[in-house]
């Protein structure tokens, strides 16, 4: 203990022992003391000298620190200390810096060794593992100093440290729950922590999410103030910025749990909004971030809407255009909250129909897009705040025809009110104005209102400029071509690189696609000629660029040129490039545009984002526009005339086949149709078939009734006859009467007559039948063939067994007859019995007679029903045999109708691939009609999406 307090401080006669060997004794104490109180001193002191040098302690001490860590876990004193150690070796605070005005040197070499020691302490990812274990611990001494050292960790070595981190069991959990401490100050630090430990690293970003990240952090913000809060808020604000930039997971999950409905009333601001802190405005800043990062252009485009949709919902988007039209807000949160709300309503419809309604707090009142507009084309104002403002107005725009067409209407005459300013008013002020900044700006908003719309695009050439007194109007479309053109004092104002830049990106925009827009153009004859100049001279590498939009202006009035001007048709326009510039030297200059430096970085994304006015020339969506057009020019200008012929010829002759093509189509359409409506009719005949079999089983079933009493009616007579012809069969005779045996005569004739009737129609019944069973085995037709085939069997066994019926009761007339002319002879007989027997034969024999003729009553009336039945089936046999005809007869012509039209296809579509193979060696892109599907549904897709 003596040595330990002269090295902490105690004066001692005799020489000092240097730094290093200082902490070489410390190193060997702490190895070597039995006593848990002398290692503690030994680190304490290690503690102390580890600042001032740093370099001695993490080379010597590193290791034995780690071995306290490992041995010592009771004392917390100790850890604590050891952690305090390894922290102010690894870390490289500047504020703990002893010279603050360090040159870069001597910070290179503090930031290698803060490398090297972090190196070292993760050559055992158990190290980290330790340190993570640690941080369960509750005492205050042992806990922070572990925050604070994994946090300086992952700023020297933050990947490999995440790595450790994400495959340690339960890692990311441990520092998830620094958020729920009670201590402020351990809290704040694990925000630090957390920080670093998501930057760049999606899958533990994703862990952190679900580890309920997001509502342990909104609580936090708004317990600390929200956009009032400190900096314990910032820190909030950053960690979800982490979590959600460039991960469309955490997006999703964020939007799916609710939590940008608790974003709203981060931006609740008050009427006075003078004396905002820095604090407060660097907060609104990141909150308005983190509403960009779910919107973002980046985002896919179902994300994107989905949460647009949401702000627009919860009252979000009316929140920040509150702030919008606010006074007194900050000039940085004001052009950071206009280019939020321009990402919010980019693309959607409803968002941008809520936003054309939004008005500003003036008298009177007047709508947001012009107030906005008026700031974008005036000079005073901050360059990014125009720039946010034009964002804004192309925002509005994207996607959105509607807002085009209202745009556009504020310049066309019948529309003009000259008590009030609209936004074409601004818009013409801008383009036409001496500050070249609000001519850019004009001119690519005007641009974005034609973006895509071929019917705006066509409405603007109608737009009149009264340019001074007494002069008559000029169209819009020559005033623009006057600047670029013209010698007077327009030019002059408009000589500047930016404002003709931004004059020319108008123009292609405007006329590209639009054949009636490139003839109005055309038709100033002063326009061809400026632009052939302007191509063939030899200028500075500033109207390098101004060759370039000119090339393209000219290669597009070539390629959307209809030849409805003599003067200027294709041929003569390539003729006169060929001869004024050359060929070679179109193609040069045209390329000159993108080679630009400016142009690859506003490629890049659509918010234009520019260093300096001077170097704000390029429009994105003009980029897109030079990209899709670049190729095409030049195919079309290095093109001969027989090549353009051909092309038009073939143009021409694929057109007339896609008209054939396209009638085909239509016409298998319609057929389609009709077989769809025949297979409805079969599938309905299907269902009466089925019907007419329940009704032929109903009605066997009821013959199958007739047959069993006919048969115990049968058995009875047949016992009755043979035991009274045994026993009294003449006395039974006897008793007959002249009368009766009359009458069992004329029934007996009567049933031989409906006997002979019956035969007749079933031999009619079976010439129908077999004409039936012939026509049907010759059907093709399977879908309704087999059912009649099924019902005509049916009705064949329902045939069988009428005529079996009919051989009953014919049996039964036999019986009758043979009774009868046993009745006659008996009659002719001699001695006739007594009268008491005769009396009982002749009742008898009337009972008998009386219940065979009951019985072939009954039979009479079964056979009358089995023939309106047989009758029945014969007639629905006979509809269903017509209508099957005439289906085979449909089915045939339309089978032969497909097989003409296959026939025809084919010999289209080999004439078609032979154009196109033409086509191809001619060098020309064809494409197939798989992508011309494929882009047709992609179109109308995107149409639905816009409805």
């Amino acid at each position: 203990m003596n040595f330990l307090r002269g090295v902490m401080g105690g004066q001692t006669a005799g020489p000092q022992p240097s730094g290093a060997e200082t902490i070489q004794k410390l190193c060997d104490r702490v190895a070597s003391s039995t006593l848990l109180e002398d290692r503690r001193g030994a680190v304490r002191a290690l503690k102390s000298l580890s600042k001032k040098y740093r370099m001695e302690v993490g080379t010597q001490a590193m290791d034995h620190l780690i071995n306290i860590l490992q041995t010592d876990r009771s004392d917390s004193e100790i850890l604590g200390y050891a952690l305090d150690t390894l922290y102010n070796v690894i870390s490289n605070d500047e504020e703990e810096e002893q010279d603050e005005s360090e040159d870069e040197n001597a910070q290179k070499q503090a930031d290698d060794l803060a490398t090297q020691f972090t190196e070292k302490f993760i050559e055992d990812p158990e190290h980290i593992t330790l340190v993570l274990t640690l941080l369960e611990e509750f005492d205050f001494h042992v806990r922070w100093p572990g925050v604070k050292l994994l946090t300086a960790l992952l700023k020297t070595q933050g990947v490999q440290v995440q790595g450790i981190i994400l495959v340690s069991p339960m890692g990311v959990s441990r520092l998830m729950d620094l958020l729920a401490d009670s201590r402020e100050v351990i809290r704040n630090d694990g925000l630090l922590l957390l920080q670093q430990l998501t930057k760049g690293n999606a899958a533990i970003q994703k862990i952190v999410a679900f580890e309920n990240a997001f509502e342990r952090l909104l609580d936090i913000i708004t317990e600390e103030g929200s956009s009032d809060g400190g900096i314990v808020v910032e820190d909030c604000l950053l960690l979800l910025l982490n979590l959600l930039k460039n991960n469309s997971s955490n997006q999703n999950f964020f939007k799916e749990g609710s939590y940008i409905q608790r974003m709203k009333p981060w931006f609740e601001v008050g009427d006075d909004n003078s004396g905002w802190s820095a604090q407060k405005v660097t907060n609104l800043h990141l909150m308005l971030q983190l509403v960009r990062v779910m919107v973002s252009p980046v985002n896919s485009p179902g994300a994107t809407a989905s949460c647009q949709k949401c702000m627009y919902q919860c009252g979000l988007l009316q929140q920040l255009c509150t702030i919008l039209m606010a006074t007194g807000v900050p000039a940085d949160i004001l052009t950071e909250t206009i280019n939020t709300v321009s990402e919010v309503i980019r693309g959607s419809q409803v968002n941008q129909d809520y936003f054309a309604s939004v008005n500003a707090p003036s008298n009177p009142p007047r709508p947001a897009i012009v107030v906005l507009l008026m700031s974008m084309v005036n000079e005073r104002q901050p360059f990014v705040l125009r720039c946010a403002v034009l964002y804004c107005f192309q925002c509005f725009l994207c996607k959105n025809q509607k807002g085009q067409g209202e745009i556009v209407a504020t310049l066309l005459p019948s529309t003009i009110d000259a008590n009030s300013i609209s936004a074409g008013q601004l818009l013409c002020g801008g383009l036409f104005s001496t500050d070249s900044l609000s001519n850019w700006c004009a001119a690519v908003a005007l641009a974005h209102a034609l973006q895509d719309n071929l019917t705006q695009k066509e409405q603007l050439l109608r737009v009149q400029l009264a340019t001074s007194l007494g002069k008559p109007p000029v169209s819009l479309l020559q005033q623009c071509t006057n600047i670029l053109s013209q010698g007077d004092k327009i030019v002059r104002r408009g000589s500047k690189v930016q404002t003709r830049v931004g004059l020319l990106m108008l123009l292609c925009t405007w006329i590209s696609n639009c054949p009636i827009a490139v003839t109005h153009f055309l038709h100033n004859q002063d326009n061809v000629p400026f632009l052939t100049a302007q191509i063939s001279e030899n200028l500075g590498e500033d109207e390098r660029l101004v060759q370039g939009l000119c090339a393209l202006l000219l290669g597009i009035c070539i390629f959307y040129n209809d030849n409805s001007l003599e003067n200027y048709t294709k041929e003569k326009l390539k003729q006169l490039i060929e001869k004024r510039i050359g060929k070679e030297n179109f193609v040069e200059k045209l390329g000159f545009i993108t080679k630009h430096e400016l142009y690859s970085r506003a490629a890049l994304k659509p918010q234009p984002v520019f260093p300096s006015p001077e170097q704000m020339l390029f429009d994105h969506e003009f980029t897109r526009l030079v990209k899709d057009l670049e190729g095409l020019i030049t195919k079309a200008v290095q093109k001969s005339s027989e090549e353009d012929k051909k092309e038009e010829e073939v143009k021409k002759t694929l057109e007339q086949h896609d008209n054939i093509v396209t009638q085909y189509k239509e016409l298998i359409r319609e057929q389609d149709a009709q077989i769809q409506e025949l297979k409805e009719k079969v599938a309905s005949m299907t269902t009466q078939t089925e019907q007419l079999q329940a009704t032929v089983s109903q009605q066997q079933s009821q013959i199958q009734q007739h047959k069993d009493q006919y048969n115990l009616i049968k058995l009875k007579l047949g016992k009755e006859n043979q035991s009274q012809s045994n026993n009294q069969g003449d006395s039974q005779v006897n008793g007959l009467q002249t009368e009766e045996l009359s009458q069992l005569r004329e029934e007996l004739e009567e049933l031989r007559r409906q006997q002979t009737l019956l035969q007749t129609q079933l031999s009619e019944k079976d010439a129908l039948f077999d004409s039936l069973k012939s026509s049907a085995q010759a059907a093709e037709a399977p879908a309704g063939g087999s059912d009649n085939a099924e019902l005509l069997q049916e009705v064949e066994a329902l045939k069988n067994q009428v005529q079996s019926h009919l051989a009953e009761i014919g049996q039964l007339k036999t019986e009758r007859l043979e009774l009868l002319r046993r009745a006659e002879a008996a009659s002719s007989s001699t001695a006739p019995p007594s009268d008491k027997s005769s009396d009982a034969a002749k009742a008898e024999l009337e009972s008998r007679l009386a219940a065979q003729t009951s019985e072939m009553e009954r039979l009479k009336e079964g056979r009358s029903e089995l023939e309106e039945q047989l009758a029945s089936a014969t007639s629905t046999v006979a509809i269903l045999q017509t209508e099957k005809s005439k289906l085979q007869t449909e089915v045939q012509e339309s089978k032969k109708e497909q097989d003409d039209l296959l026939m025809l296809l084919a010999d289209q579509d080999q004439k078609i691939h032979s154009l196109k193979q033409k086509l191809k060696d001619l060098g020309e892109t064809v494409e197939d009609e798989d992508d011309i599907d494929a882009r047709d549904q992609t179109s109308d897709e995107e149409d639905e999406d816009e409805d």
